[in-house]
């Protein structure tokens, strides 16, 4: 039986949107084809309707998640202020302990590096990513922006896997902590 193509959209969308989460939560090896579409609510079966497999599947999310990042940056006011809130938010406690809800790179970066076929989507996410926060947010000096926006980058998504990782929660804080006061010191990158 053929579904409306606004029903059939609606369900990709959900698709998506429970496996980009499941996977940030979980990682890729953690979550099966029958986890997602049951989170989607709907069955393994129907699964091929719309992925040609689960690596085509976790392309799809990566991009989908990076059209999200994109928006959560957008919506950040784009002063010194704007940025200094965005790298509070990004490494903040409740972004260390919901990786299901917090970024793509931080929760999977590692295990995408090992899958080829995901590799090229999680490049464009990179990309994406740098070039957004080098254009939205003001810089010290404009010519190294996106200099200044990769080191953003790496910084942020370094602490919150390191965050992630230890089980100290005195260590855990103050990895955060330290790097959100470094990448804030005047609403400047910290001193080459």
């Amino acid at each position: 039986m053929r579904f409306p193509p606004a029903e059939t959209a609606e369900k990709h969308e959900k698709i998506l949107n429970e496996s980009s989460r499941l996977f940030r939560e979980r990682g890729l090896s953690g979550v099966s084809v029958g986890d997602l579409m049951k989170a989607a609510d709907l069955t393994h079966g129907s699964f091929y309707n719309h992925f040609a497999s689960k690596q085509d599947l976790v392309a799809e999310c990566v991009a989908h998640v990076c059209a999200l990042a994109e928006g959560q940056i957008e919506l950040a006011t784009p002063t010194g202020a704007g940025k200094r809130a965005f790298v509070a938010k990004y490494l903040s406690v409740a972004a260390r302990d919901n990786p299901g809800r917090a970024c793509l790179m931080s929760s999977l970066g590692p295990e995408i590096a090992r899958e080829p076929t995901v590799r090229p989507a999680m490049t464009q996410y990179v990309y994406t990513f740098v070039a957004k926060l080098a254009t939205h947010f003001p810089w010290p000096r404009t010519r190294d922006a996106r200099r200044d926006a990769i080191r953003m980058t790496a910084s942020m998504v370094g602490a919150l896997v390191l965050a992630r990782a230890v089980d100290d929660e005195a260590l855990s804080r103050e990895i955060l902590l330290t790097v959100t006061r470094q990448l804030t010191q005047n609403g400047e990158h910290p001193a080459d």
